[in-house]
C-alpha cells in the first residue's frame, strides 16, 4: 500500500513489472478490495494498478473539487510509477474518472472498460440532497441503504457475509471526502462531450442495475464511435463482485487487444494555431466607449447566474420560478443581478453568503424565501447546528419575535431535509 500526498492517490499494484499497466477504479463508497476476484485473471497479463478515492478504504482524507481534480491526482500517481500509457477499467465513480480521462488525455488511454456507469449520473439535486444527509446524518443511512442499490436481492439473501462488508466499507469512509465526491457527480456532466472519444470502450452493466442500468449504459454505447455494450444478467450495481466471472472474461477478452498499445506513449495533439489575434481589454481606448453606453465586451451575468442559482437553489425550486411567464422579467434580473453579480463574487464563499442571506431573510420576516435558503444553506455546507446558531444569535439584534418564527421555519426544513 503506498502513502499519498494530497496530490496523488492510495493504489497497490499486482502482477509483472514488466507487463502491460490496466488501472481499475473504484466506486463511490468502496474501496479498492471490490476488484478481488478479478486481479488472478488480470496479472496473467497485466500489472494491475488499483487505487482508493480519498478517504476510502484508509486513504488519506484529501477532498476534491470536481472529478477532473481527482483524473488529475490519478495521472501523478501514475506518472510517480513511470507509467505513461495504460488501460483504463472504473465503476460508476471510477468510470466517470475513465470518461474525464479519455476526454482530457487520450494519448495516455489505450483502452477503456466503463462498468455501471452513465455521462451524467442522476440529477445535481439529488447529489447535493444526499451531501445534506450524509452532513446531518453520517454515513449511516448510506451504509444502511448500500447493499440494496449494489446487489440483487437473492445475491444480498445468499451471501450475507459480502452484504457485510460492503456496508462496513461504507461506514469506514471519510464523510468529507464522500460528500465532495457527491458534490463532484452533481456537477458531472459528459453527454455533450462523448462523441469526442476515440479510443475503443467497453460499456458493461448488469441487467438489474437500478444505479446507473442498461438506458445509461445505451447512452454511452450512441455516444462514443469504437464503443461495445455488454449486459450481465443477474447482476446489479457492482457487477464485479455479484458475477465475477463474467466481468472478468468480458475485461480480459476487451483489453487483450489493446495491451501493446500501452507499450508506447504518442505525443499529445499540438495546440491548434490562434485563427485571430486577441486583443486585450486594456489596449483599447476609453473613448471607443463612450460616456453613458453599454460595456458590449462585458459578458452577460445571467448564464452564470443562472447556472449558479440551480446548484445553490436546486433545478427544481428554479424550473418552478422560471416556469411563469408573468413575471419573467422578474426571474430574469433575479438571476442576473442577485446570482450573476453578487453570489458569484469570489470574496465570500457559499456558506458565508448563505449566513448573510439567512440573517436578512430573519430580520425581514421573509418566512417563505428563509425556508428555501435555509435548504440552500444546507446544500452549501452549513449544519443543522450552525443554522440553530445563526437563529440564535439573530434573536438578539433581529428581536426574538423575528427569531422565533424563524426557528420554526428552520427546523422544519431540517427535518424534512436531512431525514435519511
Amino acid at each position: 500500500m503506498s502513502q499519498t500526498s494530497p496530490n496523488t492517490l492510495q493504489y497497490r499494484t499486482d502482477g509483472p513489472e514488466d507487463a502491460p499497466v490496466l488501472v481499475l477504479g473504484p466506486s463511490l463508497g468502496t474501496t479498492w478490495h471490490m476488484w478481488d476476484r478479478q486481479i488472478p485473471e488480470l496479472t496473467r497479463q497485466w500489472r494491475v494498478v488499483r487505487f482508493d478515492l480519498p478517504g476510502h478504504g484508509g486513504a488519506p482524507a484529501h477532498p476534491f473539487a470536481s472529478v477532473a481534480e481527482l483524473g488529475d491526482r490519478l495521472l501523478t500517481t501514475l506518472d510517480d510509477l513511470g507509467v505513461q500509457r495504460f488501460g483504463y477499467a472504473g465503476c460508476s465513480f471510477g468510470g466517470a474518472v475513465g470518461l474525464d480521462l479519455a476526454l482530457r488525455a487520450p494519448h495516455r488511454v489505450a483502452s477503456l472498460a466503463l462498468v455501471a456507469t452513465s455521462p451524467r449520473f442522476g440529477s445535481p439535486d439529488e447529489f447535493r440532497q444526499r451531501g445534506v444527509v450524509v452532513r446531518a446524518n453520517g454515513l449511516e443511512p448510506m451504509a444502511r441503504t448500500a447493499p440494496e442499490q449494489w446487489f440483487t436481492p437473492g445475491f444480498a439473501a445468499a451471501q450475507p457475509a459480502i452484504v457485510e462488508w460492503a456496508v462496513q466499507m461504507v461506514r469506514t469512509t471519510d464523510p468529507g471526502c464522500y460528500i465532495s465526491a457527491c458534490e463532484a457527480l452533481a456537477v458531472f456532466d459528459v453527454r455533450e462531450a462523448l462523441a469526442r472519444i476515440g479510443i475503443p470502450a467497453l460499456v458493461l452493466v448488469g441487467s438489474e442495475d437500478q444505479v446507473t442500468g442498461p438506458a445509461e449504459a445505451r447512452t454511452l454505447v450512441a455516444g462514443i464511435a469504437e464503443a461495445r455494450l455488454a449486459v450481465v444478467p443477474g447482476a446489479s450495481h457492482l457487477a464485479p463482485v455479484e458475477q465475477p466471472a463474467a466481468v472478468t472474461d468480458l475485461l480480459t477478452g476487451h483489453f487483450a487487444g489493446t495491451a501493446h498499445d500501452t507499450q508506447s506513449t504518442p505525443a499529445a495533439p499540438p495546440m491548434p494555431p490562434v485563427s485571430a489575434p486577441v486583443v486585450p481589454r486594456a489596449e483599447i481606448a476609453p473613448a471607443e466607449i463612450p460616456p453613458g453606453t453599454a460595456d458590449d465586451s462585458r459578458p452577460d451575468p445571467y448564464e452564470r447566474g443562472l447556472k449558479l442559482r440551480r446548484e445553490v437553489l436546486g433545478d427544481a425550486h428554479v424550473d418552478r420560478a422560471l416556469g411563469d411567464d408573468f413575471d419573467e422579467d422578474f426571474q430574469s434580473l433575479v438571476t442576473r443581478y442577485a446570482w450573476g453579480e453578487i453570489w458569484s463574487r469570489e470574496a465570500l464563499d457559499r456558506r458565508t453568503r448563505s449566513a448573510v442571506t439567512l440573517t436578512a431573510l430573519i430580520a425581514g420576516g421573509h418566512l417563505d424565501a428563509l425556508a428555501d435558503h435555509t435548504r440552500a444553506a444546507l446544500r452549501n455546507g452549513l449544519t443543522p447546528t450552525e443554522l440553530r446558531e445563526i437563529v440564535l444569535q439573530t434573536g438578539v439584534y433581529c428581536g426574538l419575535p423575528a427569531a422565533d418564527s424563524a426557528l420554526r421555519v428552520v427546523r422544519r426544513v431540517i427535518r424534512e431535509d436531512t431525514t435519511p
